[in-house]
């Protein structure tokens, strides 16, 4: 007979909600992003599954850092062949959602599309990838950067630091080695 372990998925929909154990969602998304992260509020999802015949495994966190920077963790289980595009409606909705009528586009946060993945999702053998855009000109070959003024204003050095930066945990790729505390947060996303 086999042992079920609790999943991670199922933690956050359950025990991380709580505010008492809001650290341990810190402690990975510090680790992960590179910088403290508190969080604001977790927001609920229509695709929280209650048993095995609900439509998505699919719990949404939304995270805010010391920055006032947004962080959308999403943890799926099922495979979706339009997942990537998944995470841009996710993003999308986000920015949204938070900017009212009448507020400048300046308003608009940081945010972080912190996906968890247990299935295949796309070519790659890694199992952390990080987006990074850019706008690189076609003739030049140069990097589009800020103005001063802009610098000054938004407090960034890039122009990527205004969008969105983008995470995929492919959580099945993981060859169960921790080389080092991110490592050990894979190991713990994939074994425990």
């Amino acid at each position: 007979m086999s042992r079920k372990l609790i999943r991670f998925d199922w933690a956050m929909k359950k025990l991380l909600r709580h505010k008492a154990n809001f650290g341990i969602l810190e402690g990975f998304l510090s680790e992960l992003l590179r910088f403290d992260v508190t969080i604001e509020s977790i927001l609920e999802s229509e695709g929280n599954k209650q048993d095995e015949y609900d439509k998505y495994n699919r719990v949404d966190i939304l995270v805010k850092s010391p920055n006032n920077e947004l962080m959308l963790v999403e943890v799926q289980n099922d495979s979706e062949i339009d997942y990537f595009q998944r995470m841009i409606y996710g993003v999308s909705k986000l920015v949204t959602e938070y900017i009212k009528e009448g507020e400048p586009y300046g308003a608009i946060k940081k945010i972080y599309s912190i996906n968890i993945v247990y299935f295949g999702l796309g070519q790659g053998k890694d199992y952390v990838y990080e987006y990074k855009g850019e706008f690189v000109g076609l003739h030049e070959n140069d990097i589009l950067l800020p103005t001063t003024l802009q610098k000054q204003d938004f407090k960034v050095e890039k122009v990527s630091d205004i969008f969105p930066k983008y995470y995929i945990l492919k959580v099945n790729n993981f060859n169960d080695v921790a080389k080092d505390t991110l490592d050990e947060w894979v190991y713990f996303l994939k074994n425990s």
